[in-house]
């Protein structure tokens, strides 16, 4: 059987990372890994960090590009690696561009899509954009469905699709313990890591910021980086905030927080580096989807900086809230972790709704059309 594997952004990579691992290490099937560079830079630190090497990759970022123009060259370079390649599987992770170009382009040719990480949902195609629509093509066209929890599970069974649904677990949850267990076995790694960020005072408390949305651009950002501003006269506490690289988000971030002494703007981490960071962590405030899946893993309290979330098992569990954009709102409610000790103490309550580190064993298995047991989260323990 041969499988191509296809990955475009950073989140993407470290999602699909071991589960390409796991399919090279499969008996009987050929896998192969198509790269679209949507993410260049920081695609390629995930890529040399988990030893991967694309097969084929199609360089396809250009300057200033609009939504459609991009979609437009992924369908056809992806319509000409099919033709080469004629996979009998196609793999797809999630709701990027990326995914959704390359699984209506499988279709269009007839080859069978499988969907990493399907049925999120949040009911409103204008949040996250174009996530929402993305996810939702997707779906549509695939004929297996690997949904992470039984709530995605259910979402796919309201929309009667025709694929196959599977419920695995989250690969983001099978990365981040093999990322947890290098740091762990390499002290030399984890004191090279520390040493990078020995600036971080270990008197004050450590909030890690990630914020990037394409809803979010304009009042958004503006909102948030006022309630970072707010947040950075408390004298216990410092900000880090790895910038994504889109221009927009960085105009935003620079202009409103440069030069305040205890908020340090950075590049986007090597994922070594972001799990240290999670790990070192007092609290979380971010909009990304993966955050949200790995913090709670870690027992880090998460603020999601959104009005609606396609991952509603976290904050079902109490280990991450729903605090919009709204400077106001997301200062209280960091005063109120910050201050309440027992609420603090119930928010980061160990809970793993996402993933046992099992979920590329059961999709490999339900590829090779071997019966796989469902992934039943866990219940939340002190």
């Amino acid at each position: 059987m041969r499988v191509l594997s296809i990955v475009g952004t950073r989140p993407e990579a470290i999602k699909m990372a071991p589960l390409v691992q796991a399919l090279q290490r499969e008996p009987g099937v050929t896998g192969m890994l198509c790269t679209s560079g949507q993410h260049r830079q920081m695609l390629d630190q995930v890529m040399s960090l988990f030893a991967l090497q694309a097969d084929y990759d199609l360089d396809i970022m250009a300057p200033n590009q609009t939504l459609n123009g991009l979609f437009g060259r992924l369908v056809a370079r992806f319509d000409q690696v099919l033709g080469g390649v004629k996979p009998d599987q196609v793999l797809v992770h999630g709701d990027t561009t990326t995914a959704a170009a390359a699984a209506i382009a499988a279709f269009h040719r007839g080859i069978p899509v499988a969907h990493v990480e399907a049925g999120l949902r949040t009911g409103d195609l204008a949040s996250p954009f174009p996530e929402e629509m993305n996810r939702r093509v997707v779906d549509a066209v695939s004929s297996m469905l690997f949904a992470p929890t039984p709530a995605a599970r259910d979402n796919l069974c309201k929309e009667n699709l025709a694929g196959s649904i599977f419920v695995t677990g989250n690969t983001v949850i099978d990365a981040l313990a093999m990322t947890c267990q290098r740091l762990d076995g390499d002290g030399s790694l984890s004191a090279a890591i520390a040493a990078r960020h020995a600036w971080l005072d270990p008197r004050r408390r450590l909030l890690l910021v990630t914020g990037h949305r394409r809803e979010s651009f304009g009042e958004g950002f503006e909102q948030i980086c006022e309630a970072l501003a707010m947040l950075a006269r408390r004298a216990d506490v410092q900000i880090v905030y790895p910038v994504h690289m889109n221009p927009r988000v960085r105009e935003t971030v620079l202009r409103k927080l440069a030069g305040i002494d205890n908020v340090h703007l950075i590049d986007p981490l090597e994922y070594l580096d972001f799990v240290w960071m999670m790990r070192k962590a007092c609290l979380i405030l971010t909009d990304s989807g993966g955050v949200q899946e790995e913090a709670p893993h870690l027992g880090k309290p998460v603020l999601v900086m959104r009005e609606t979330t396609e991952r509603p098992e976290a904050v079902a569990a109490g280990t991450v809230r729903l605090v919009g954009t709204d400077s106001g709102r997301i200062v209280a409610e960091v005063h109120r972790l910050l201050d309440d000790a027992a609420l603090y103490a119930q928010c980061r309550r160990r809970v793993n709704p996402y993933g046992d580190g099992q979920a590329c064993q059961r999709i490999v298995a339900a590829l090779c059309g071997r019966p796989i047991d469902d992934f039943q989260p866990a219940a939340a323990t002190a």
